[in-house]
């Protein structure tokens, strides 16, 4: 349908994600106000029935581009509010003591899964055809619809919601704005995301055009680099509380890995370099959506989440058709190259903005990631300027100790 055209791809992959831009703040405070597993049994079933409608359209022989992009905007709309709420309602089903690990695991499957999704549908397009996939993704939502409806209710530990007011959104706003170590995440998973975190893109590029191979060739990527992903995961999972420093240490080891797949000479060498890319980047993202749903406030948890998801997957409109653009005038490498130098960028520059804010000092090591340090233990308990709520990413919830 799209001739192999690098922009085709990313403006389809810009209307999937680009109603979360829209959306997801309401999303947030739907969240936050309803009850979170009833609120799943409706998205899970929408997004269910809309890839069993696009399967049947490819079956039938009667798909075009339009349409597509027509169910790809529709299946944006519903991940909007899905998003949040599947982010915060792990939090109902274990204890409190529980949750810091319940949440990592919970952030890396959900990570895992986005990147390894496309490169198992390749290989299952090469095997069965683009039609049947759609129906094998729209039939998977049944299992989730059934466990959903299995859960024992008594057994679940409800989280608190929000009392209707006005202006929660607003609300929400102001509660990142005035956490310093939230908006160092959101600025550099947001930097991460919009310029390499575009694999269905980039390998499928990579894979097509620079190595002319096929969509099994391409499906097999997805799976070499789901080693990495899932050892970053399970590793990021195992911390009880990531710190600010993991996220940017992560941004700066996923832009030298990505700025090494981008040089690979053939697709067996691309192919080994995925591994420490999907480490990487899902120990960024993993670390990143921990630590952020483990010093929120549980009322505000659903509105944070889903501003973080704005910045998260909404970048993906932004950045997917300007990649697309650079894969398609300068060659798929290039598309590759831009992640690696924008990542490495945004790694250096968060230390320097931290050591004005937070009073710490940097300590580079050679080619190493840049380590954080703190000054002064007061940071800890909190110095920012005009009441601004302490960075409780950097150095754990209630732990005021410096760092090693």
């Amino acid at each position: 349908l799209s001739h192999d055209s690098g922009i085709a791809v990313g403006v389809i992959t810009a209307l999937q994600f680009a109603p979360i831009l829209l959306l997801s703040a309401w999303a947030g405070l739907l969240a936050d106000r309803v009850p979170r597993r009833a609120l799943m049994f409706g998205t899970q079933a929408a997004q269910g029935l809309l890839a069993v409608g696009l399967g049947i359209l490819v079956l039938g022989g009667h798909v075009q581009l339009w349409h597509v992009a027509i169910f790809a905007t529709l299946l944006g709309c519903v991940s909007a509010i899905d998003a949040p709420v599947r982010q915060i309602f792990v939090a109902e089903l274990v204890p409190m003591e529980k949750l810091s690990n319940a949440v990592g695991l919970n952030s890396a499957s959900f990570h895992a899964s986005r990147m390894i999704g496309p490169g198992l549908a390749g290989l299952l397009i090469a095997a069965v055809g683009p039609g049947w996939v759609f129906i094998i993704n729209g039939a998977s939502f049944v299992a989730t619809i059934v466990v959903l409806f299995l859960m024992r209710s008594q057994l679940m530990h409800r989280l608190p919601r929000a009392p209707r007011a006005s202006g929660q959104i607003r609300e929400g706003l102001r509660y990142v704005r005035n956490r310093s170590d939230i908006i160092v995440i959101f600025c550099v998973v947001s930097v991460v995301s919009t310029f390499g975190l575009n694999f269905q893109l980039t390998s499928a590029m990579m894979a097509r055009v620079e190595f002319g191979r096929g969509p099994g060739e391409y499906g097999l990527l997805g799976s070499v680099m789901a080693i990495g992903s899932v050892a970053g995961a399970l590793l990021a999972a195992r911390r009880e509380r990531p710190r600010v420093r993991l996220v940017v240490g992560a941004a700066f080891g996923f832009g030298i890995a990505e700025g090494v797949l981008a040089l690979m000479p053939n697709y067996a060498w691309f192919a080994v370099a995925c591994i420490p890319v999907g480490f990487a980047s899902l120990t960024m993202m993993t670390a990143a959506n921990t630590a952020i749903q483990m010093t929120t406030e549980p009322t505000m948890r659903g509105r944070v989440m889903a501003l973080y998801m704005i910045v998260f997957l909404g970048a993906t409109p932004v950045g997917s058709p300007i990649v697309g653009w650079i894969a398609e005038v300068f060659g798929p490498r290039w598309s590759l190259g831009v992640g690696a130098i924008t990542a490495l960028l945004v790694a250096a520059g968060a230390p320097l903005w931290a050591r004005r804010r937070w009073d710490v000092t940097i300590h580079y090591h050679g080619g190493l990631p840049p380590r954080v340090e703190l000054r002064n233990a007061a940071v800890a308990g909190d110095s920012p300027e005009d009441g601004e709520a302490r960075p409780a990413a950097l150095e754990g919830p209630v732990d005021p100790t410096p760092p090693d």
